[in-house]
């Protein structure tokens, strides 16, 4: 049976493997060029700013609609917010780049925030248990059982 260390070491190989996967650029239609920041890997396309997203559909003609907004395989161009927030972007654009799972529709706010509270919550439980525990051990320890 996997120690709970070589479990986790296990997920930690598996999730910094995905995000090493190699992503290959998509080519201006107009002038056959990359653009110069396109990510070369998931962990950059992860990282990327809301300027980088934004030069980026810019350049890819997702910004603003032109004749060349409809030549990508999957344009996002009636879909790009300049107001939008960042993770909508980056989402929108791992959509237009064919990214797997950028389809669905991005939390609010409000629920990121719920749900950070109450991971938070359940983090703080499991703490507390802990010294609960260590505490009862150091007691039966100090009158001799342990």
């Amino acid at each position: 049976m996997d120690s709970p260390s070589s479990s986790s070491s296990s997920t930690f190989k598996r999730r910094t493997s995905h995000l090493r996967l190699a992503l290959h650029p998509l080519l201006s239609v107009r002038t056959g060029l990359p653009h110069p920041f396109f990510p070369r890997t998931l962990l950059h396309y992860h990282l990327l700013t809301e300027a980088e997203l934004d030069s980026l559909a810019h350049f890819y003609h997702q910004r603003t609609p032109t004749k060349s907004s409809f030549a990508y395989p999957a344009p996002v161009v009636s879909q790009w917010r300049k107001d939008a927030n960042i993770e909508v972007k980056r989402r929108r654009f791992g959509r237009f780049v064919g990214l797997r799972g950028c389809e669905s529709p991005v939390r609010g706010v409000a629920e990121e925030e719920t749900m950070r509270r109450e991971m938070e919550r359940w983090v703080d439980e499991k703490v507390r248990k802990g010294l609960r525990a260590e505490e009862e051990r150091e007691m039966w320890r100090s009158k001799g059982f342990w």
